[in-house]
């Protein structure tokens, strides 16, 4: 408890102002929103490519993708964001969104964005399975057997 008496210490008033890690937060989600828009987009192209979405059903996922895009903009106004830092560089594994031009499935590039990679991995499929142990004090205390099946296609 704080008083005259008593001041607030230095870690609580740390928690009481706004830090730049929280305005930090705003561009990771859309850069994480913009990533799976762009992921959503070429899922949709796909499944127009082969026949499996209806006008009804194209209309409503390209209506649906152009308010999304829209919002992403207006929410990178909102918080003085440039969407064209939304792409991240990853080094060596090169950039998380396509650079110009944009990406259209099916299509290679010489130089793979994330996106590219992942819109591959879901078209063909992928299973993880592993164990995980979580301990202290050299004491087994839980354990998860986990499998995750990634895929863009139905899995029954």
């Amino acid at each position: 408890m704080t008083s005259p008496d008593n001041p607030p210490l230095e870690s609580e008033l740390a928690l009481a102002r706004p830090s730049n890690a929280d305005a930090g937060l705003a561009p990771l989600l859309l850069t994480v929103t913009e990533l799976i828009r762009q992921l959503m987009e070429a899922q949709i192209i796909r499944r127009m490519e082969s026949g499996d979405l209806g006008d009804d059903d194209l209309d409503r996922a390209s209506d649906s993708l152009r308010r999304l895009e829209v919002e992403i903009v207006r929410l990178c106004e909102v918080f003085e964001v440039d969407p064209a830092d939304l792409n991240i560089d990853l080094g060596e594994l090169g950039t998380l969104l396509p650079r110009n031009g944009g990406y259209y499935p099916g299509e290679h590039s010489e130089s793979p964005s994330l996106l590219e990679l992942l819109d591959r991995l879901l078209d063909t499929g992928v299973v993880v399975e592993g164990d995980v142990d979580l301990g202290l004090a050299r004491l087994n205390l839980i354990h998860a057997k986990l499998r995750l099946v990634l895929t863009s296609k139905p899995v029954n």
